[in-house]
């Protein structure tokens, strides 16, 4: 099951918006740009990937998770939350 294929070309678009940052930061290494501002993009970069995650993260719980935990597989599931918000959140 996958809870976030209604918003799956939004997900897609603002991972290819990342990968653009990402050459650009390549590009900014390579021209030597002010630490400042390369570190700048970085914390760009990931606040994009953290935005998409959160987005992921939350149709999960509200589709996977509650699916779940309706058909009796909560424990499991919650655990399976649980140890993903702790990989994510890291």
């Amino acid at each position: 099951m996958v809870s976030y294929r209604s918003e799956k070309d939004q997900l897609i678009n603002r991972l290819k918006r990342v990968e653009g940052q990402v050459r650009g930061l390549q590009r900014m290494i390579d021209d030597e740009k002010y630490c400042v501002d390369v570190l700048t993009q970085i914390a760009a970069v990931k606040g994009a990937l953290n935005k998409v995650g959160m987005n992921i993260l939350e149709k999960h719980t509200h589709g996977c998770v509650k699916h779940a935990v309706s058909n009796e597989e909560g424990d499991k599931i919650i655990k399976e939350l649980m140890d993903v918000i702790f990989k994510f959140t890291k």
